[in-house]
């Protein structure tokens, strides 16, 4: 998969450095999957919690922090569009971000 915006990790874990080792970890991970369907994403990530317009939700650092996707199967593209604490994340739309 191709993985835009490890930019945006990158300031997540310039903010809470406890977070670079779990973020690399997935972003390595992620970067050599194949996903071509959401119910591959749960058979490597069984914790993903699958949302409607393509979006997935995954706990990092053992539930730490949350990392919002928009995944483009066809292309095999995953956008970042939210890293954050449980604090910010309950404060938005994860299925608007």
């Amino acid at each position: 998969m191709r993985i835009i915006a490890k930019k945006t990790l990158r300031e997540f874990w310039e903010q809470h450095p406890d977070a670079e080792e779990p973020l690399l970890a997935w972003h390595k991970e992620v970067e050599q999957e194949d996903w071509d369907t959401p119910a591959k994403v749960k058979l490597k990530f069984g914790s993903a919690s699958i949302l409607a317009d393509s979006r997935v939700v995954f706990n990092i650092k053992g539930n730490d922090y949350r990392l919002i996707v928009r995944i483009n199967y066809a292309f095999r593209v995953v956008y970042v569009r939210f890293v954050g604490t449980h604090e910010e994340y309950d404060e938005i739309d994860a299925e608007e971000v």
